[in-house]
């Protein structure tokens, strides 16, 4: 009889580089990782189903959207992106302007893709404990603004509520200058602005599921 591997333990004073961190997760196809900006190696969770629910109806109602208008890609929560900072992230949602894309490689694209999405959302779990919980998640929205995202949307079903991260006004180190947060408690709709136009999302169906 042959018997099942043993997961791997990693000591919490390694470092990966994102070249590294692309062989570990070729090694480990089902395991579901991040890299941090210093190299950390981060081991994510499955999510429940209520999570994985309203997770599948947004990459719907994303791709709706992308397809009847146009120019722009949708990611789910599988791809991960390499940000300049050298992290390798994993939106649960994400849009990428399709020009942007296009740009990249066929070998860039097949890999990690090396930009930072223009929309990225994450659903935060009812439980601020672990790599869903607040805490790191609005670690992930603020380097996703300090890389380059244009609108970040962190969802709280349990709360109803949103909160929407938008880039800092532009200054002489402008990867320095703050994201600028505000909550939405209740709010009916998203609208994606000028960043995205024409994108709503309404919320009661998603904090239904």
């Amino acid at each position: 009889m042959t018997l099942a591997p043993s997961p791997l333990l990693l000591p919490p004073e390694l470092r990966l580089s994102p070249e590294q961190f692309a062989l570990v997760c070729a090694a480990n196809p089902e395991a579901v990782l991040e890299l941090t900006a210093d190299g950390q190696l981060i081991t994510m969770t499955p999510t429940g189903g209520d999570t994985s629910a309203r997770n599948s109806l947004l990459i719907a109602r994303l791709q709706i959207w992308a397809l009847g208008c146009g120019g722009w890609r949708v990611f789910d929560s599988s791809g991960g992106f390499r940000l300049a900072d050298g992290s390798v992230l994993s939106p649960d949602a994400s849009v990428v302007r399709e020009d942007r894309w296009q740009a990249l490689t066929a070998e860039q694209r097949r890999g990690f893709p090396p930009l930072c999405p223009d929309l990225v959302i994450e659903l935060a779990s009812p439980s601020d404990g672990g790599p869903r919980g607040e805490t790191a998640l609005r670690s992930k929205l603020a380097a996703y603004l300090a890389n380059g995202a244009r609108l970040g949307w962190l969802l709280f079903p349990e709360q109803r509520a949103v909160e929407v991260w938008r880039a800092g006004e532009p200054s002489a180190a402008p990867q320095s200058a703050a994201p600028k947060v505000e909550r939405l408690d209740h709010p009916a709709v998203l609208d994606g602005g000028e960043a995205l136009p024409g994108l709503r999302l309404e919320l009661a169906e998603l904090w239904a599921v």
